[in-house]
């Protein structure tokens, strides 16, 4: 399967905006599966407005998976309240993942999600998780206890942590044995993030970066996982 990750361009609170850069990505990897990063449809603003899964901004996302026969996980707010991960396809949106586990500012608005997400893609069981979710040893355990081969995650970190991902990753591989992919935001958002790492990357199972983006918004990597 080929599995890709995603750092689009993102205007803060520009539904439609962002969704069409997603679409750019999504049509530029031409991958089965692409993963975005946390609240990749929004920027990071804590207080912005829920995206339903039937808001038309979203067409241009659901046209783009239809002509690549590709399964996109876009971050977004939404009812509840949440910040979820959205399985965008060419037969339209549905809420795949709620995270968990909330940081910082975010419990101030946010609920944290109750139950662990995995899609089956293919038949590759994708295991989801939300930022601060892939620090969490539990979360990747009750995630992985569900019977898993990758791991996506969405992710935001600023560019003087930009280790973060690695280190998270690499403990999750080394305990689970599986895939891990990690769509990192780069550029500017909410939240303070005025310089966001980007970079980034998938991990096989043995610990190898299979593929790696750079720092810059609009990059993107892809490989074959098998």
């Amino acid at each position: 399967m080929r599995l890709a990750v995603a750092q689009p361009p993102c205007v803060p609170l520009d539904v439609a905006h962002n969704a069409r850069a997603h679409a750019d990505a999504v049509r530029a990897a031409r991958a089965r599966l692409v993963v975005f990063p946390e609240l990749s449809l929004t920027g990071y603003e804590v207080q912005g407005p829920i995206v339903p899964v039937d808001d038309p901004r979203l067409t241009p996302l659901v046209d783009a998976c239809a002509e690549a026969g590709t399964l996109a996980l876009a971050g977004a707010p939404i009812a509840g309240d949440h910040i979820a991960v959205l399985a965008v396809t060419g037969d339209g949106v549905t809420v795949a993942y709620r995270k968990m586990w909330l940081g910082g500012a975010e419990a101030q608005r946010f609920r944290p999600g109750d139950t662990p997400g995995v899609l089956d893609v293919d038949g590759w069981r994708v295991g989801l998780a939300v930022c601060k979710d892939t620090g969490v040893a539990a979360h990747a355990e009750s995630t992985a206890a569900l019977g898993i081969d990758v791991y996506a995650a969405g992710v935001l970190e600023s560019a003087r942590d930009a280790a973060v991902p690695d280190e998270r990753a690499r403990r999750i591989v080394a305990t689970h044995g599986v895939w891990v992919a990690m769509a990192s935001f780069a550029g500017s958002t909410g939240g303070g993030y005025t310089e966001a790492a980007g970079r980034s990357a998938i991990w096989t199972p043995r610990a190898e970066v299979a593929a790696r983006a750079g720092t810059r918004p609009g990059e993107w990597a892809a490989t074959l996982i098998h």
